[in-house]
């Protein structure tokens, strides 16, 4: 065994499990492989460590759930209990029978076998290290009970806590399982298209990127892609936390795990099955789960103090009690296994954990990827908030909202049907704007020219129409007074315009503008009743920046930005109010989201870049779901006080009551499980729906 050990030393940047060990493995992935295959070679047998968290010989909390998951199992530790009771009666009811005591012993030593075994293996094994953890405080104190006499209570102590810890502990997987759970919602398989058009049914792992997978009605989507065929309607709740179906067809992305409704779809792959945004979700959250928060950060320097000088206080009650207060040696003794008990840290250990778990967990179901406890924990100081325009409080996608004729000779649905004919053949985004906004018709268009940076001309039942910019009509001659009063109108608006001419004249005009999304002003308005102040920072120009903004509710709004102006933006912001959190899609985006105290990306329409360099991820774009960061990160902090004022406020109570005598072991174990109890499932709370807790 100890070869086998040397021989994984260094490898790889893995965690096993080795009995009730943990070992970490550096290296390369096939070094790792072959020191497994060494250590399962010399019998023992090794597994991936089951959790993201810390080994137990890290932190505490890891110890704690590990050994009630993999020590003894519940009907070991009814039996365990049952004994326990039995020598407790023994002891009560025939207390002066020549039998009882010696049968009394011999059940609660097999009491304290079948509950503890593993506690005392791992309390033995710390102190030889010299580290004072809950499975040290616990042997010593079970120990020590035992061998002054009290051996049913040591029974019903030992016994009482590995039941408490495996409720415990099983209560703490609910919040580890609320992300991990999320994976199996994807298939494992896909109907991926043959090269001769038929399907076939193949696992997800064996589709590349590029190919043609096909989901049937009723079906979760196998693998992240974009649609190219059909149109349905689609339940996205598992990826964005979206209510209600969304509206798909040609040209729309979807999700891993999401689940189709109401229409077969064709769609092309554009990520592995381990790269979907499902499984990025996982992977980002996981990573999370194992990043401290500040308060989490304190309650481990805290206990670090608090164990020792437990046992400190404890070995003093012990040697100074009898001197200073007229105890017997074994009362002294009794209260000071008595205080270790109570003081046991599990419950202040494994307050702040469960409760950022729990947290992000919460945040996960709403479709918000938070990266971290730290930034949970912090979104409740932001001050300020810049946000990008497009893209962020805009659709990111120009849609045609006004049009209107200009000559009176042509009838206006001749010219919509020619419009949306010239539109339909351009790729140019306003264009396609245009005809997505338009009716068409069957008119034919022949002899289409493209004008370089102007439009494009045909030729229509023998007439050549444009659809151009207002360059365009400029260089034509066509501009008069009239139509530059209306081009003024809509370009102070922020709208792009568009004209339909002859060679007699202009015949009507098309505005392109990039919406605001529905729900930006009110997340704006929940904004600022937090107390944050809302700063627009784009690259647009001002006049159509101020149009959004001042629609959006917002006053301080800066256009003309380069990423450079939107960095020092960010800086200067900081001065001002304090915490700033950026909120952006783009690659522009990027340097002000890692220079901001929080940086959230949009998900939906951002891109990678944007989604690396931020500390948050909105998956359904919807800029509300900021505020809900917010008061999820209040609620999460005072939960986090709360759990720390339970734990530490109930063993302060016993603590006294031990020291005063009117405390027993009983009375201990009840204290520092009941603590845990309360914090853990205190800490749950958080995985409710966010605006009813």
């Amino acid at each position: 065994m100890r070869r086998a050990v040397e021989r994984i030393r260094g490898l790889t940047g893995l965690r096993f499990q080795l009995g009730e060990r943990s070992l970490r493995i550096e290296g390369e992935p096939q070094a790792a492989l072959a020191a497994v295959e060494a250590i399962r070679g010399t019998g023992f047998e090794i597994h991936p460590w089951p959790e993201a968290s810390d080994s137990p010989a890290d932190g505490e909390a890891g110890a704690h759930e590990h050994d009630a998951v993999t020590g003894t199992g519940l009907p070991r530790l009814l039996a365990a209990l049952a004994l326990a009771i039995t020598a407790e009666g023994l002891s009560f009811f025939v207390p002066d029978a020549p039998w009882s005591r010696p049968a009394g012993l011999a059940i609660a030593a097999a009491a304290i076998a079948l509950a503890g075994f593993s506690t005392f293996r791992k309390g033995l094994s710390a102190l030889r290290d010299g580290r004072l953890n809950i499975n040290a405080l616990m042997s010593v104190a079970v120990a020590g009970a035992f061998v002054i006499g009290q051996w049913p209570e040591a029974a019903m102590v030992m016994a009482l806590y590995a039941i408490a810890e495996l409720i415990e502990a099983r209560a703490v997987d609910r919040a580890r399982n609320a992300i991990s759970g999320l994976l199996a919602l994807s298939p494992d398989t896909a109907d991926l298209q043959q090269a001769n058009g038929t399907w076939k049914s193949v696992p997800v792992r064996e589709v590349p990127i590029g190919a043609t997978v096909r989901v049937r009605p009723g079906e979760r989507v196998a693998m992240d892609g974009v649609v190219t065929e059909g149109s349905t309607s689609i339940d996205q709740a598992p990826v964005t936390g979206e209510s209600l179906p969304v509206d798909k067809g040609p040209g729309d992305a979807v999700y891993a795990g999401t689940i189709n409704q109401t229409g077969t779809i064709e769609c092309r792959v554009t990520a592995a099955a381990s790269q979907s945004t499902l499984a990025r979700i996982i992977h980002a959250v996981e990573q999370a789960q194992g990043s401290r928060a500040p308060t989490q950060r304190f309650v481990d320097r805290f206990a670090a103090i608090y164990t020792p000088a437990v046992f400190v206080l404890a070995l003093a009650v012990a040697i100074a009690g009898p001197w200073l207060f007229g105890w017997t040696a074994l009362a002294a003794v009794y209260k000071a296994l008595v205080l270790l008990v109570i003081a046991c840290p599990c419950a202040l250990v494994i307050s702040t954990p469960v409760t950022v778990v729990s947290g992000l967990a919460s945040a996960a179901r709403r479709g918000i990827l938070v990266k971290g406890g730290v930034h949970l924990e912090q979104a409740r100081l932001l001050k300020a908030i810049a946000l990008d325009k497009t893209g962020t409080i805009t659709e990111g996608k120009p849609r045609l909202v006004e049009w209107q004729m200009v000559a009176t000779g042509t009838p206006k649905p001749r010219a919509e049907h020619v419009a949306a004919a010239l539109a339909a053949h351009s790729d140019h985004p306003v264009s396609r704007a245009i005809a997505a906004g338009l009716t068409p018709n069957n008119v034919e268009a022949r002899n289409f020219a493209a004008l370089s940076g102007r439009g494009i001309e045909a030729d229509i039942d023998g007439e050549r129409y444009v659809l151009g910019n207002h360059r365009l009509i400029e260089e034509r001659g066509q501009c008069s007074a009239e139509i530059e009063a209306v081009l003024r109108r809509h370009e102070k608006a922020g709208r792009t315009v568009s004209l339909l001419a002859t060679a007699t004249g202009v015949l009507a005009l098309f505005a392109v503008a990039d919406t605001i999304k529905p729900s930006s002003a009110a997340a704006v308005g929940e904004l600022k009743a937090m107390g944050i102040t809302p700063v627009m920072l784009t690259g647009d120009n001002q006049a159509t920046a101020e149009a959004i903004g001042h629609e959006a509710g917002l006053t301080d709004i800066r256009g003309n930005l380069l990423p450079e102006d939107k960095l020092a933006a960010i800086l200067a912001l900081q001065q001002q109010y304090g915490a700033t959190a950026m909120t952006g899609d783009g690659i522009n985006d990027a340097p002000a989201l890692a220079q901001a105290d929080i940086g959230v990306a949009m998900g939906a329409a951002g891109t990678d870049i944007a989604m690396e360099a931020a500390d948050v991820v909105v998956m359904n774009d919807d800029l509300r779901r900021i505020a809900e960061t917010v008061r999820l990160s209040q609620r999460t902090h005072a939960v986090l006080w709360q759990n720390i004022a339970l734990a530490l406020g109930i063993k302060a109570v016993f603590l006294v009551l031990a020291l005063f005598g009117s405390a027993s072991m009983w009375m201990a174990v009840f204290a520092d499980m009941g603590a845990s109890l309360l914090v853990v499932f205190n800490g749950l709370r958080l995985l409710r729906n966010p605006e009813r807790n």
